[in-house]
């Protein structure tokens, strides 16, 4: 398997070339990374006018490894070539580094670039990127790997701890400035160079940072990336390589630190390389940051499986529309009467603090009165308001806060709680809020635990996740009022009074709810069915020969046709048509559609099997190929009258022949598509064309789609963060 890793720019406040002179010192020899035992020049080149200069370099390593490994490879160094492209006129360095011993067996490949900081010229940026392929290592792959990724990771810091060194150096021998190159005189060439040195330096600190610090990594904790950034150039022969991407795509080291917290050089390449993807696949409408992290944190930085259930959620999101529910839901009177929890403050840490004094609530009156979707709205409201509260309180407090304190007062709780509904509506509840606000509860205090809570904590914990679970803090009776108790969490002056506190607290009461309040059981489920369908996307299931497709008639020639969809589950190939003649509608029979039917299936298909492309119906646009997990938006602009069609249709492997072998990694993809099935959520609409010019410019002026996207970028906040004494943080765009 190929690991891959992408560090953040890390930003030097010094100049190119006072930077580049620092990392001159490091030859021929470096005190610091004793782990380099030498290296040799092969080859060095400098261009006719000075400004371009090339280094070659031969680098041994003292890898820590076992000596029965070492015995095993028969060799005591490793040794790795490494290509120095410096651009005096660009301002930029290039280095690219690949193992030479055991290159048929392991591939390790290392980009790393510094350039100008593109809002600062004083400052100097640094991006790094790495990939190793174990192929092969005498049945050792899984030990070299956790060796090379473990020297990786701590390689990182010790590369910028060498570029400060030799900053500090630098600055201690008066050395403030150094000029920049400016072009001879064109009657003056420079004869261009040529040299070969065979001399061995010790020590020399041109190593590629998987296997030990990097001539390149100055680099304060990061991974690396097998690809840049999207808008970013493609790499040439390093004479004009500038940082990938555009400024507002990265994020840079000091704004991880301040707003996301302390992370492994690991955990921060796992961040950034899931939001590369969703920047590829969700074409710009990506959570923020800190919503991320949550779910790599979620699944141990487990990419994969953070991206499956972040991709899960946000669907879950649009498909719902929770991303206007703070703007849009409006708490019925009876949950603000009789609903018993309420915002209170911060805890200690200085997450917000919420209290529910769920001993006091009527759940059975509530669900009776509300039914179970309503309540699951106003908590999911709840959970909106919390990362809101969250985001506020890390620039009140200057330190990174992703979650919330809630304190449970359970004085009061008794049988009539455990009524069955109730406890149906909360694990509901959990099982929601588990799924699409992971990592949110820093730590949950749950007081005055009567006896009859054991039979409710046996109930409601299967359903919670375990490293939540790890974050309650049960206390039985008055308990919390010594020593380890609430005081140890809360200040004294913001403790509720109900709780023997200083603190007046506005969390209602909470009481019986009036049965005159209650609804039949037909009117609850009929809201609780408005509520939870309440939703423009719609969904279909796609099968193996079974696609689904959906007509639009068209009578203005100048119409435009705008979908947006996501891919749920499995590959599709979305394609358009156009036929003068009305597609007849799906018979209806017991079977459905090509005798195919599954619980709540939507699949239909509209063209006739007696219908022959390019006589009955033609393609209007190219066939396009959508990945599980992507998020499309387009357009057709259409030219003729008459009826459209949208097929979203089961996306097959191309037939192998005898001479061209199936790859593993597409047998094994089709495995993944269980039963032959995809499915995907859908939304579309037609417009005028001056309609969709007017869209397109409010779209323009709005910005986002979604209140979770990352509407920032830490890389191009850094200079106006510490220009001024502190770094903000931009709020996010208006959705729309």
């Amino acid at each position: 398997m190929v690991q891959k890793y992408q560090s953040p720019v890390r930003v030097y406040k010094h100049p190119f070339e006072l930077v580049m002179a620092a990392y001159e010192r490091r030859f021929p020899t470096c005190h610091l990374i004793p782990m380099f035992v030498g290296s040799e020049v092969v080859n060095e080149e400098v261009s006719e006018d000075g400004s371009v200069h090339r280094v070659e370099r031969r680098c041994a390593l003292d890898v820590d490894a076992p000596r029965l490994l070492k015995r095993i490879a028969g060799v005591d160094h490793v040794y790795f070539n490494q290509k120095n492209t410096l651009n005096k006129r660009e301002r930029t360095l290039h280095i690219e580094s690949r193992n030479e011993s055991f290159s048929n067996r392991v591939v390790v490949h290392e980009t790393c670039c510094y350039s100008v900081h593109p809002e600062n010229e004083d400052w100097t940026c640094f991006e790094q990127t790495a990939s190793l392929d174990i192929k092969s290592f005498f049945g050792f792959e899984s030990t070299v790997e956790k060796i090379a990724m473990k020297q990786y990771a701590s390689s990182i810091n010790k590369g910028k701890e060498i570029i400060e060194y030799y900053l500090n150096e630098l600055e201690v021998e008066g050395i403030l400035h150094v000029p920049r190159w400016i072009p001879p005189s064109r009657s003056l060439p420079q004869p261009t160079s040529l040299s070969t040195s065979p001399a061995v330096l010790p020590k020399h600190v041109g190593a590629p940072a998987l296997c030990a610090p990097h001539a390149s990594d100055p680099n304060d904790g990061s991974g690396g990336l097998e690809a840049k950034q999207d808008g970013g150039a493609p790499q040439t022969d390093g004479l004009t390589e500038i940082l990938a991407g555009t400024p507002e795509d990265k994020l840079d080291a000091d704004y991880i630190k301040r707003y996301l917290g302390d992370l492994t050089p690991l955990q921060e390449s796992c961040l950034i390389r899931l939001r590369k993807w969703l920047q590829e696949t969700h074409k710009g409408k990506i959570p923020k940051d800190e919503h991320i992290l949550r779910f790599l944190r979620a699944r141990d930085f487990n990419m994969d499986k953070a991206r499956e259930i972040l991709c899960q959620s946000l669907t879950w999101r649009k498909q719902h529309q929770v991303d206007y529910l703070l703007e849009t839901w409006n708490s019925p009177q009876v949950l603000q009467d009789f609903y018993t929890g309420g915002w209170h403050h911060h805890d200690r840490d200085g997450r917000p603090l919420y209290i529910l004094r769920l001993g006091q609530m009527d759940t059975k009156g509530l669900v009776r009165a509300l039914g179970e979707e309503s309540l699951l709205r106003h908590v999911l409201s709840i959970n909106e308001e919390g990362l809101r509260r969250c985001e506020e309180n890390t620039k009140v407090f200057g330190r990174p806060i992703s979650c919330w304190t809630c304190l449970v007062d359970l004085e009061g709780l008794n049988m009539r709680h455990l009524w069955r509904p109730g406890v149906k509506a909360l694990l509901r509840i959990i099982e929601v809020v588990e799924a699409n606000y992971p990592e949110t509860l820093g730590r949950l205090l749950i007081l005055r635990a009567p006896r009859v809570f054991p039979v409710l904590w046996t109930l409601v914990s299967p359903f919670i996740d375990e490293n939540t679970r790890k974050k309650f803090l049960i206390y039985a009776g008055n308990d919390y009022q010594g020593p380890g108790g609430l005081v140890d969490y809360i200040d004294k002056e913001i403790i509720p009074d109900f709780l023997g506190g200083e603190s007046m607290c506005e969390v209602p009461e909470g009481g019986l709810v009036p049965k005159s309040m209650y609804r039949t059981p037909e009117e609850v489920e009929s809201e609780d069915v408005r509520l939870w369908t309440e939703t423009i996307y719609q969904s279909s299931s796609i099968f193996k020969g079974a696609p689904h497709e959906l007509v639009i008639e068209i009578i203005d020639a100048a119409s435009v046709i705008t979908w947006d969809f996501d891919v749920c589950k499995g590959d599709i190939i979305f394609n358009i048509y156009h036929s003068k003649r009305a597609p007849q509608p799906p018979r209806k029979d017991p079977l459905g559609a090509h005798g195919i039917t599954s619980p709540g299936l939507n699949n239909v298909q509209l063209i006739d099997k007696s219908w022959t492309l390019g006589q009955d119906y033609s393609m209007v646009e190219s066939p396009l190929t959508c990945k599980e997990g992507e998020s499309v938006q387009g357009s057709h602009i259409t030219r003729w009258p008459g009826f459209y069609i949208l097929q979203w249709k089961f996306h097959s492997m191309p037939a192998c022949s005898a001479t061209n072998l199936p790859r593993v990694d597409d047998v094994l993809a089709t495995l993944q598509v269980s039963s032959h099935k995809c499915k995907v959520m859908y939304y579309t609409e037609v417009l005028g064309s001056e309609d969709f010019r007017t869209a397109c410019c409010d779209v323009q002026s709005l910005g986002s789609m979604t209140s979770l996207e990352s509407s920032h970028s830490g890389f191009s906040q850094l200079s106006a963060a510490t220009v001024s004494s502190n770094h903000s943080q931009s709020s996010s765009m208006i959705s729309r």
